[in-house]
């Protein structure tokens, strides 16, 4: 069995990219069915955030390229193309990755925490779509209890840095007074929900958030006593705010240049400050080409965020050295679980080995043979018995030149000669 990773993020491929390989929530069950059936796959889940698209695997073949090729396939894009801006990691490189993506280590924002809860989401989907079995389960929950341990263990989680962070840190170098402005959060999931909190903590107390369904909305806006509106009013609202930051899983622009300039004109060029955080895209690029707007996107958020993470990167170190040791305790689980089948056999053919020669032996003693003269018979039939094969086998290793075969016999039974570990008391 081959435990296989394939991605892009961030650091891989620009937004153009990713946007085009993302998968909608609603897409994810087909997908994963799909990738079994095409990819030659045993167990899979999907990993679809705005900035990594990340598919996990098991399967009786080495080598991922099936993999890659679907993943192209299934979104209409170049194998080529593809295969420049992805990653592709096996066994314990794929373990140690899914580690390292879990504790927060290969985000973006290094050290965030939302990643291991969409991680945790993707495991449960792929849980419920029944295309996740012992083996790859069994990874990630070794992941999430690494990351556990980096969370515990390090500073990793300090100073609050992530997208979100990032987004209202960069809204507060264009107004210098953000209590007198007015913010339009488009979607209502785990990040606008980090936004509203951090735009609160900032001051922002007129609050508006928009959202396909409604009472979503208004639960999020019952926390910071906002407004909440449908997306389909927010071309009578964008009048009145200063801010706009989107993250949906639309697969559509939400906001359009024409409803941006519209709203230009009744606010007398009053500036926008908008943060596209969604992959794909909710703000058409065009809207950046309009004068009084300053549209950002994840990616110009790096230098913000960059700035801000510094400060965790000792503990990063730190976190490195838990994830090598967890990735390796777990490729020992593993090969230790390789050998069971192998275990089980040996034991089963020494039980059937014996039970003939009881069976043999109590025949003799029903004839009247002495006792101590079975006894005898007994041990020595079943020793020849059990090291019969074995010494034939030895005995052609021997002939053929391969002497690594006597070495592991001896380390095997601690035979004298045999060159094993000092112990210590």
């Amino acid at each position: 069995m081959t435990l296989l990773a394939l991605g892009i993020n961030h650091k891989t491929a620009p937004v153009e990219v990713r946007e085009r390989v993302a998968f909608a929530p609603e897409r994810l069950a087909e997908a994963m069915q799909h990738a079994c059936q095409a990819a030659g796959l045993r167990e899979v889940a999907i990993l679809s955030t705005c900035n990594r698209t990340e598919v996990y695997g098991s399967s009786l073949e080495p080598g991922s390229e099936k993999l890659l090729a679907w993943l192209a396939h299934y979104h209409g894009l170049d194998v080529a193309r593809l295969q420049d801006c992805s990653y592709r990691y096996e066994n314990d490189a794929a373990a140690r990755h899914m580690m390292r993506v879990a504790s927060g280590l290969d985000s973006l924002v290094l050290g965030e925490p939302q990643i291991l809860g969409q991680l945790k989401s993707a495991y449960s989907v792929a849980q419920e779509e029944g295309v996740v079995g012992a083996e790859l389960g069994r990874l990630f929950r070794h992941a999430f209890n690494v990351a556990k341990q980096v969370r515990t263990h390090t500073a990793i989680g300090q100073n609050p840095v992530s997208v979100a962070y990032a987004a209202v840190s960069m809204a507060q170098h264009i107004f210098a007074d953000l209590s007198q402005s007015r913010a339009l959060l488009i979607g209502a999931g785990e990040t606008i929900e980090l936004v509203a909190r951090h735009l609160y903590r900032a001051g922002v107390r007129q609050l508006t958030v928009a959202n396909r369904t409604l009472s979503r909305a208004l639960d999020l806006a019952a926390l910071f006593d906002a407004r909440a509106i449908a997306l389909g009013d927010i071309p009578d609202v964008l009048p009145e705010v200063d801010i706009i930051i989107s993250s949906t899983a639309s697969q559509l622009p939400i906001l359009g240049k024409g409803a941006v300039e519209s709203a230009l004109k009744k606010r007398r060029h009053k500036p926008f400050f908008m943060v596209d955080i969604a992959v794909p895209r909710d703000i058409e690029p065009q809207v950046g080409q309009l004068d009084d707007v300053y549209l950002y996107t994840v990616d110009d958020l790096k230098e913000v965020i960059e700035e801000n993470q510094r400060g965790r990167e000792t503990a990063a170190r730190e976190a490195e050295q838990i994830i090598e040791v967890g990735a390796n305790e777990f490729m020992r689980q593993l090969r230790e679980l390789d050998v069971v089948d192998t275990v089980t056999a040996l034991r089963q053919h020494a039980h059937n080995l014996c039970e003939s020669a009881l069976e043999k032996a109590q025949r003799q003693l029903q004839a009247g043979k002495a006792p101590e003269q079975v006894l005898e018979v007994l041990a020595r039939g079943l020793t020849n018995k059990l090291l019969h094969q074995p010494t034939v086998k030895l005995r052609e290793a021997s002939a053929e030149g391969r002497d690594e075969l006597q070495q592991l016999v001896k380390e095997l039974f601690q035979l004298p000669g045999a060159d094993l570990p000092d112990r210590q008391d």
